[in-house]
Formats: structure tokens, C-alpha cells, sequence
């Protein structure tokens, strides 16, 4: 028997448990507040949609930490494979870039999301733009719409509205309130994947804000990793701190500081840099002196002399390791609303093995919404494809039993 369900957020993962529950037969309508669908999807797409990562399963899957045995059977079910292998049904073909992460092969999020489209709308889904949920009704929930207040009363729903990260395409996690209203526990969302403020100076900022760090190499407790970042007017940002973020936003929340160690000469170990350095003309200028024995000039000179004033005066063992090693003090992460995505939401334990709310049957969850968090790298995607197919399973599951 065709059941009505609804899908309130129509980024990936409601999109794709719309997919599952109509291509089973039912009648799915999927309400999203914005005036168009996937808009974070569309705008982390125009650098180049990252779907996915080609790394082997098992290291794939141990990068969401501490989720991982929660999220795993969804991504058993539906791995980095299958995502390129759905991606292809759209006619969106993928490569393996030389970082290991997968892109499509146009490098651009908006023809997979049109055929996506297409598709759903082809097996039945009804797709409603500028629906924005208003919390719950009397077995139901509540939509503002152009047409003024809906109350939707289907048989089932998906919860899947995103974090809080780009509250301006849609996540704004008003959602929050509305649940622990209803005794959710719902973990305080944070910034993930996300840059940091430091405390430059002013001539320092205005000087190299903007200006990329490159091959360097930085060390955090989350492990060390090669590559750049950008000294921003703020502090720092980039693929390379946002490979950080966590542990240092943790570590900042337990011990109330923190900082990122880089080493600005990846390529030379600190017993060759101590022989070079010692080397040079103590006559010569600093920055004579860091040209010539560690290749140190520009942003990266800056940054060393910014951080330790009185690097000039170091013998040359000294400076090499501090070369190897400086540390960046980050004084906390940058706004939750400027970041690539959001740790924290609704706890685990709130939900059974369908995705379903136990205190709230019929209803469930999937996506950014859920506790966990991953790095850039196609991690964040696969997992709220992951979560939202395993969301429809577990709604196909609930509604056979009922």
C-alpha cells in the first residue's frame, strides 16, 4: 500500500531517501525552504564537486572518528564505489584526482543535480521550494509557505535540514530548539572544517593577508599533513588547518589553548638545516641569512619573525628546529556560519538501528543533522548520500512493521 512520506530539506541526503522511497513505490513529497534545491551542493560544487574519495574503505571509513561505528553499516550499504557508481547513472562519469579525491569528470555539481532532478521527478516525488518547517502541529508538521501556513500530516517524515554551517543557503539549524522542545538530546553544533582567529599584528596583516603558505607541513594531535593554507585577515584558513580543525577546536574548548605546528622547510631535515644556517655570514641580514641556508623568504620569513621577534638572535641549532616547528597560537575557530561544515547534533542514542527518533516514531533523521563530523575530501558528501538511503531503508523497514 502507496504510503505518504514526507522529506523536510532537500539538500543530498533528503534528496537521495527521496530517491529510495519513490523508486519503492511510495508517495514522497520533499519541502525545502529555499527558492531551489542543493544550494550548498551547487556552491560546493564550483570549485570542483569533490563526490567522493578513492582511499581503501577501511581508512575511508575510520575518518569520521569517533561516529564511525554509528555511520558504518550506512556507508557498508552505500560506499565511495557505489556513489561513483550512481553518480554514472546520472550521466555524471568521475575521475580519481591525483590527492586520491574523486570529482566529476565536467568538475561541476549543477548537471549532476539537474539530471538528479529529473529523475526524482520522473518516479513521482513532488518537490516544493520555499516551504520552510515551522516545528510540529498536532500529528503533523508545520510549513510557511508563499500561499501562507500548511500543516503536512503524512505517514512517515525525514528530517534532513543540514548543521549550521552557510546558514544563508538554508542550514540554520533552527531546528535545534524545536527538538530538544520535544526531549531530544541534541549535541551543541560547532564549527567544523573550519579556519582560525590569531592574534597578528597589524602591519603583518596588512602585508601577507591572503598570501599562501605553501609546501609546508603542519602537526596537530589529529596527525601531519603536507600541502598550504592562507594567512587570512583573521588567522589562518585552508584545506591544510581545515585537515586540524577538530583537534585544535578541541583542545581549545578543553584546555583553553592551542596552536598548529608548521614546519616551513618540509624538505630538509633539522640537522642539514642547523649545518646551512650555520653556514652563512653572521655579518649578513636575517633575511640573507634564512634565504640562503633554508630557502625561508617572503610569507614564510614574515611568519617566522611575527611568531618569534627575537628568531634573528638564535644560534643556528636552535632556529632550525623552531624552523621545523613553529607554532601558530590560534585564539578559537572562526564563526560557525563561515564554516565548510558542523560538528555535533542529534545524538546517537536517540536513534534506533532504523534512523528512526525513538521518542518520536514515524519520524527520522539523516545528514549533517546526526553527531558527527569528517574532513573535506568527498567524506562529507558520501556520508549524507550515505545516511539518507539508509534513512529510507529504515522508514521502508518501520512502515512493513507497523
Amino acid at each position: 500500500m502507496t504510503k505518504q512520506i514526507a522529506i523536510i530539506g532537500g539538500g543530498p541526503a533528503g534528496l537521495m531517501a527521496a530517491e529510495v522511497l519513490s523508486a519503492a513505490g511510495h508517495a514522497v513529497t520533499v519541502y525545502e525552504a529555499m527558492p531551489t534545491f542543493g544550494r550548498k551542493f551547487l556552491l560546493a560544487g564550483k570549485s570542483g564537486l569533490n563526490i567522493t574519495h578513492s582511499e581503501d574503505f577501511s581508512s575511508f571509513a575510520a575518518r569520521f572518528g569517533t561516529a564511525c561505528a554509528h555511520l558504518r553499516p550506512a556507508l557498508d550499504a552505500f560506499t565511495p564505489d557505489d556513489v561513483r557508481a550512481w553518480a554514472a547513472g546520472l550521466g555524471t562519469e568521475t575521475f580519481v584526482g591525483t590527492s586520491g579525491r574523486v570529482f566529476p569528470n565536467v568538475m561541476k555539481a549543477s548537471p549532476l543535480l539537474r539530471a538528479w532532478l529529473r529523475r526524482l521527478e520522473a518516479q513521482g516525488v513532488v518537490l516544493k521550494t520555499r516551504h520552510r518547517w515551522l516545528g510540529f502541529a498536532e500529528n503533523g508538521y508545520r510549513f510557511e509557505t508563499p500561499e501562507g501556513p500548511v500543516i503536512a500530516r503524512p505517514d512517515a517524515a525525514l528530517l534532513a535540514l543540514g548543521g549550521a554551517s552557510w546558514p544563508r543557503l538554508g542550514s540554520d539549524a533552527a531546528w535545534v530548539p524545536w527538538l530538544r522542545d520535544k526531549g531530544i538530546l541534541v549535541a551543541d553544533l560547532r564549527p567544523a572544517n573550519c579556519g582560525f582567529d590569531v592574534a597578528w599584528s597589524e602591519a603583518f596583516r596588512e602585508r601577507f593577508a591572503g598570501e599562501p603558505l605553501k609546501s609546508v607541513s603542519t602537526t596537530s594531535e589529529a596527525g601531519t599533513f603536507q600541502g598550504e593554507f592562507v594567512i587570512s585577515k583573521h588567522g589562518i584558513e585552508g584545506s591544510l588547518v581545515y585537515a586540524h580543525s577538530a583537534a585544535l577546536r578541541d583542545r581549545l574548548l578543553e584546555k583553553g589553548h592551542a596552536a598548529l605546528a608548521v614546519d616551513l622547510a618540509p624538505g630538509r631535515t633539522t640537522e642539514r638545516l642547523a649545518r646551512d644556517l650555520g653556514r652563512q655570514d653572521a655579518k649578513a641580514s636575517f633575511s640573507n641569512r634564512l634565504r640562503k641556508g633554508a630557502g625561508l623568504e617572503g610569507v614564510k620569513a614574515a611568519l617566522l619573525r611575527e611568531l618569534v621577534p627575537d628568531a634573528n638572535r638564535m644560534p643556528p641549532g636552535e632556529l632550525a628546529q623552531l624552523i621545523k616547528a613553529l607554532q601558530i597560537p590560534v585564539l578559537r575557530p572562526r564563526p560557525i556560519a563561515e564554516a565548510i561544515s558542523s560538528a555535533g547534533g542529534i545524538a546517537w542514542s536517540e536513534l534506533d538501528e532504523h534512523s528512526m527518533l525513538k521518542p518520536l516514531p514515524g519520524l527520522f533523521a539523516a545528514g549533517e543533522m546526526l553527531d558527527w563530523e569528517a574532513p573535506t575530501g568527498g567524506y562529507l558528501l558520501t556520508a549524507c548520500l550515505a545516511t539518507g538511503r539508509a534513512a529510507a531503508r529504515g522508514i521502508e523497514a518501520w512502515l512493513r512493521h507497523r
